[in-house]
């Protein structure tokens, strides 16, 4: 086992995990800069497998897949919800040096996890049928829904602990180590996809569900080389006695963990619910407009990606700034957040002004729909810098545990802001579908306000207290 003085020294290695001696914009920036890439990557990476599919084995069989998108969202978010959750703690007890507690978080994550993930596996796969049909999947393509589905659902235990030990590490301020193997695992299953789904190099030809399969290969794969690598680097999260031991259950510690997860996991999924009822009010403009919809949302998944990565970093930094006591350190980290986010997501949003119309035209080839896409987006662009700000004055609250309140102003953003803005000016007002996109940035308004104002008038005035001793 490592002691605390190995941990110390960890502070300021050539990798520049937790924090260390260089300014905090350094640290941060450092951190950022992976997590982009790493969002990114993931977006590469799904985008060619949509593409293999669509093209190759046609329309049914990527509406057989896309069928199973939304529930296996909702389940992957859970998890996330819980990730985020040990990433406070992994950041605070990372920050205080207290070893045997991360090792304890560790490994009641896991445990908690990976039954979650075997309990889901076996519902899945034994109600699979049901519940696709309980979601309205099409008759002619239910059968390969469910095959498809099965074989994910199976493979969600090893999925979940994956998702969860990347999530250690960046709650130890280290960034790149899991950048370094989502590489490895897109690389390999851009380069399983195609062998399994066509039989190449004399592997069985499995169609659609070789997709799946490349899946699930890749990330076993991928967890199983992470593993034996944090061992051979002696990270301080690799998989020893140490933490072996610590594969149980820690009522209390589980918990603080599902006290900070649950809000996040709810509030992931409000907002799949919400963007499903907005696309109810999309659609009814034609089917231009859904197409204008979508190429809207691609390009806003790339402009949102500075914002979501800023927030996962000033929540870790944040986390380990309170483990340590160190509240000076804290509200530069704040400081800091606002001003890359301004920064960089400003750069970002003007450069898409500035070539809106040809990065749609990669999406869309119709001038009318064109058109659409572009007046939208021009109404609700800039939105993003405050939709920025907002996630980091949430994150910042949510790395000393305060969570309820933060969920609370989000879902009403998005249900008492954005939902009936949406409805009301689309439906009565002259604005048609244009006024669909004025309730984003009217919910990303008063967002912020009701965040910064908790943040300012409450939070602030809060006696911190660590939730790891």
């Amino acid at each position: 086992m490592k002691s605390n003085q190995d941990i110390k020294k960890e502070d300021t290695n050539s990798q520049g995990r937790g924090i260390s001696s260089q300014p905090i914009w350094r640290s941060m920036f450092m951190f950022l800069i992976p997590l982009i890439l790493s969002n990114a990557l993931q977006s590469v990476g799904q985008l060619f497998g949509m593409v293999i599919v669509g093209r190759w084995l046609g329309v049914n069989t990527l509406a057989a897949i896309s069928a199973f998108f939304p529930l296996f969202f909702l389940l992957v978010s859970f998890i996330i919800g819980i990730g985020s959750g040990s990433a406070i703690l992994i950041g605070q007890a990372y920050g205080a040096r207290n070893e045997e507690r991360l090792k304890a978080i560790v490994g009641t994550t896991l445990t908690f996890t990976f039954i979650v993930g075997l309990v889901l596996a076996v519902i899945g796969s034994t109600f699979a049928w049901d519940i696709l049909g309980l979601i309205g999947t099409p008759e002619n393509i239910i059968a390969v829904s469910v095959h498809y589905a099965r074989i994910l659902f199976w493979s969600m235990p090893i999925m979940f602990l994956y998702i969860a030990y990347t999530t250690f590490i960046r709650g130890t301020g280290d960034s790149k180590t899991p950048l370094y193997f989502l590489i490895v695992s897109t690389a390999l299953d851009v380069g399983l996809l195609p062998l399994l789904i066509f039989g190449w190099l004399g592997l069985p030809k499995l169609g659609i569900y070789g997709a799946a399969y490349a899946s699930v290969v890749s990330t076993v794969l991928t967890f199983v080389i992470m593993l034996i690598y944090l061992r051979k680097i002696k990270h301080p999260l690799q998989f020893d006695a140490s933490v072996r031991q610590h594969l149980r259950m820690d009522w209390g510690l589980l918990k603080l963990l599902l006290r900070l997860g649950i809000p996040s996991s709810i509030n992931m999924i409000l907002v799949s619910l919400s963007e499903i009822a907005v696309i109810t009010f999309v659609n009814r403009f034609g089917s231009d407009a859904t197409a204008a919809y979508g190429a809207v949302n691609q390009v806003a998944s790339y402009v949102t990606m500075p914002a979501i990565s800023l927030s996962i970093t000033v929540s870790i930094f944040a986390a380990q700034s309170i483990g340590r006591n160190q509240f000076d350190r804290l509200k530069q980290v704040i400081r800091v957040g606002v001003l890359l986010n301004y920064v960089i997501g400003g750069v970002l949003i003007i450069l898409v002004y500035v070539f809106s119309k040809e990065i749609l035209s990669c999406f869309l080839t119709n001038k009318y729909t064109l058109d659409i896409a572009h007046s939208l987006l021009m109404i609700t662009l800039w939105s993003y810098l405050i939709f920025g700000h907002a996630m980091i004055i949430t994150a910042t609250m949510r790395a000393s545990g305060t969570v309820l309140w933060p969920t609370l102003f989000s879902v009403i953003s998005i249900w008492c802001v954005e939902v009936p803005v949406a409805y009301l000016l689309s439906h009565f007002s002259t604005l048609g579908i244009k006024g669909i996109w004025v309730g984003y940035p009217a919910a990303y308004i008063v967002s912020l306000a009701l965040q910064y104002s908790y943040y300012r008038w409450s939070w602030k005035k809060k006696r911190i207290v660590r939730l790891v001793h």
